[in-house]
């Protein structure tokens, strides 16, 4: 082994928004003290309850993904497990998210974009 994670980045418009949402979705502390980084208005963070850290850095000129479209691809995604893919859905609707592909009703995962853009999946868990 080389390195650890440390943290994921998102980039996007809005950092401290962007950190508010994943903590309605994934629970933790936006922009807990730490000693790795500093928080401004250019940069959020986000302590998610089982230690990983999801960070948020705000890029000029910032351009969402349009999946499903490759002239503007979407780069990562989450995977997000949930126990029921309709409450799911119901909830982070709620939070802000929209809903990209809900797919054929036997299927167990559906793709959403956060506020910013970036799609990730709930996927029945």
């Amino acid at each position: 082994m080389i390195a650890e994670l440390q943290c994921v980045v998102l980039d996007c418009p809005e950092p401290l928004g962007l950190a508010e949402f994943y903590a309605g979705l994934l629970g933790g502390e936006v922009n807990r003290p730490d000693r790795r980084w500093s928080v401004d208005e250019d940069w959020a963070t986000l302590h998610t309850p089982n230690g990983q850290v999801l960070c948020f850095q705000r890029a000029a000129g910032y351009l969402p993904p349009s999946w499903p479209d490759p002239e503007l691809p979407q780069q990562f995604h989450l995977d997000l497990a949930v126990p029921d893919l309709d409450r799911g859905q119901e909830q982070v609707l709620a939070l802000g998210a929209r809903l990209l592909e809900q797919g054929p009703p036997e299927r167990d995962w559906r793709v959403f974009a956060d506020p910013a853009g970036h799609p990730f999946c709930l996927v029945q868990g």
